[in-house]
């Protein structure tokens, strides 16, 4: 065997040997993309089993309406990726307005149970928020591999795509709700 083969087999072997590299690196971020987002989930389903408790505490004191909770069911309700995101979007905004009938109410916000599920929710919301910047730190370093070179040509050969962010729409929902504690 001649030099030029043997240097040629080694740089087929050494591209193969890079190609696979790639490729895990590209399946194990799209796999840990696919946990980032069941974590959001399992924050989302969190939130909305304790909202109508939530609501059910107002509605004894203020005859809120039954919004919130329908909006609940209908959110979780065999929702895609984006229409998930949108009616996670609007659930904040109905939320917010829930919190500020309650200001209304001083006995209210003064009961032991409102409290606690009040608790309960702000905590939910903070892992909320940990679960999308996990999520989108993860789809960036996803992106990143599948938009530059070299990684790109593995990407595309392998049917790797970019995945979307979890966005918020509206500049006034970039924050979390505001719980006001006494």
């Amino acid at each position: 065997m001649s030099f030029s083969m043997i240097l040629l087999l080694g740089t087929l072997a050494a591209l193969l040997l890079w190609g696979i590299v790639l490729f895990n690196r590209l399946v194990s971020l799209r796999n840990r993309a696919r946990e980032a987002w069941s974590g959001i989930d399992v924050q989302l389903k969190r939130r909305h089993d304790l909202l109508p408790k939530l609501v059910e505490a107002v509605k004894a004191y203020a005859g809120y309406e039954r919004a919130v909770q329908a909006d609940s069911v209908k959110a979780r309700a065999g929702a895609s990726h984006g229409e998930l995101e949108q009616a996670e979007n609007a659930l904040t905004g109905r939320l917010r307005g829930l919190l500020a009938v309650v200001e209304a109410y001083p006995d209210l916000k003064a009961s032991r149970s409102y409290l606690d599920l009040q608790q309960q929710i702000s905590e939910a919301e903070e892992q909320i928020q940990y679960a999308r910047r996990y999520y989108n730190g993860t789809v960036r370093e996803l992106n990143i591999m599948v938009d530059s070179f070299p990684s790109n040509l593995v990407a595309r050969r392998f049917g790797f795509a970019p995945m979307a962010y979890f966005e918020i729409e509206l500049a006034t929902q970039r924050d979390s709700p505001a719980l006001p504690f006494s």
